[in-house]
């Protein structure tokens, strides 16, 4: 304003993107039509000082046990516990209004401060399943029609291998506050360790179950012996990760209605059609899961790979064009008119105060090369 002096005011941040944990949330096929989530984005700031209002934030609800990585496979967040929440994409910072450029030797800023651009990614989400008791045996062993007896659960059941192709789970209820989940996982078979059948989409959900069960098949149908069919499970199972034997397991002989009379197997023995053994085993798996619950440390907190960027770097490509990459850099010369002088000596100021006209000089910059930090791209000059 013409003898007013500036009274910009500023824009407002742009909205972030969470991902919040959500126990009301059992998988991730919302992003399977609708990959892309977005923040609000704020309003301009205007003149009599007028900021701009945020946008608003954006909360993605993802199930326990949901693994974020990056498009390389590295892992960034585990988010494990229902209300976790993990900055997936934060919001740009608003640009700052000429007012905030005032000082006793400007007197009439004529720019203003860009607003920053919104981070933007690409991130890979997998879900592996939070059960406390895992169903491990080969095909068609009985594990759909047990976790359809002892459970709510509904899964699909016919006799033929790999009819269980998804991970069902079932929640067990023993009395008013004895309750466990248990998961009815596909058919294991021998080389699963190695990506055979269902391979890892079977074994990468076994990670988390704080017990595993084995069913052993007493069949005259099975094809190995009982104690060769729990060699290879076991074998299996430490073939994709060792730490897998040391679970508290139960091992369990299925389908005992059919078995033979001399059938070598001297553990508990179920029947999944008769009931047979049921209440025995139910009860062993309440008191294995308590207990594998009592010895765990309760998370307060989920666990972050991601580490926080600070500062900035300065790269240099094969033509010899050096780049100044960071935020607080990038940002230093986010200003609305770089042709106007004053903003132009605003932005080596900010740029000196950060130090890069010496990291420039200590990188081998010289007298001429090619330089770029965001948009802007100047040439190299030795301050002295």
């Amino acid at each position: 304003m013409p003898f007013g002096g500036p009274d910009g005011g500023d824009g407002g941040t742009g909205g972030s993107v969470w991902l919040v944990v959500d126990r009301n949330v059992s998988s991730l096929i919302a992003f399977k039509d609708h990959p892309h989530r977005a923040g609000k984005s704020g309003t301009h700031g205007q003149g009599q000082r007028k900021h701009g209002k945020g946008g608003g934030d954006r909360e993605v609800l993802v199930p326990e046990g949901t693994v974020v990585r990056d498009q390389n496979g590295i892992v960034l967040a585990d988010l494990l516990q229902p209300g976790d929440r993990w900055l997936a994409g934060e919001g740009g910072r608003g640009g700052r209004g000429n007012a905030r450029f005032l000082s006793n030797r400007r007197r009439a800023p004529a720019f203003a401060e860009q607003g920053e651009v919104g981070e933007e990614r690409w991130l890979r989400l997998e879900l592996k399943l939070m059960a406390d008791v895992a169903l491990v045996g080969f095909p068609s062993v009985g594990k759909s029609t047990l976790i359809s007896t002892i459970s709510a659960a509904k899964p699909k059941i016919a006799d033929y291998p790999f009819t269980t192709l998804e991970p069902n789970l079932g929640v067990v209820r023993v009395d008013d506050t004895t309750e466990f989940v248990v998961a009815d996982l596909p058919g294991l078979i021998e080389g699963a360790s190695e990506g055979r059948g269902l391979g890892h989409q079977f074994l990468r959900h076994v990670e988390r179950a704080r017990v595993l069960t084995l069913l052993i098949d007493l069949s005259p149908l099975a094809e190995h012996s009982p104690a060769e069919q729990e060699r290879i499970l076991l074998a299996e199972l430490g073939g994709y990760q060792p730490e897998l034997l040391d679970r508290p397991r139960i091992v369990v002989g299925s389908r005992a209605d059919l078995a033979e009379d001399d059938i070598d197997f001297e553990g508990p023995r179920i029947a999944a059609v008769t009931g047979e053994g049921l209440r025995s085993l139910v009860g062993q798996m309440a008191v294995a899961v308590q207990a594998a619950r009592d010895e765990l440390p309760e998370a307060d907190a989920f666990v972050v790979h991601r580490p926080v960027a600070e500062g900035y770097r300065i790269e240099r490509d094969d033509s010899g064009t050096w780049t100044v990459i960071g935020r607080q850099a990038e940002r230093a010369v986010a200003l609305s008119d770089l042709t106007n002088v004053e903003a132009m000596d605003e932005a080596h100021r900010r740029l000196r105060a950060l130090g890069v006209d010496k990291a420039l000089a200590r990188a081998g910059a010289q007298l001429g090369d090619t330089v770029h930090i965001g948009k802007l791209a100047f040439d190299y000059e030795d301050d002295r």
